[in-house]
């Protein structure tokens, strides 16, 4: 089964938020609407940043790592890249 790993940013308040998923649609509406108990505070979210990939375990790494604040510099490289 396949993952995405999303970043998300909040269009009320300078946060982001870095998670992973079999289903992206269905994990941006529970942001939205309030299930998450980080996100509700912050919503509504956009994704800014995805990623494939092949399993969990895969999902879970990648996603540690845009955690990190060396993950964190790739992302902002790569969104900075596609608004260019």
């Amino acid at each position: 089964m396949k993952y995405t790993v999303y970043v998300l940013s909040s269009r009320v308040a300078k946060k982001s938020y870095v998670g992973f998923t079999n289903n992206l649609n269905k994990r941006l509406e529970e942001h939205n609407s309030g299930k998450s108990i980080f996100t509700k505070r912050f919503a509504p979210w956009e994704i800014v940043y995805t990623e494939e990939v092949e399993n969990y375990m895969a999902g879970r790494k990648r996603e540690k790592y845009l955690k990190s604040a060396s993950g964190r510099r790739v992302v902002l490289k790569k969104i900075f890249e596609n608004l260019v």
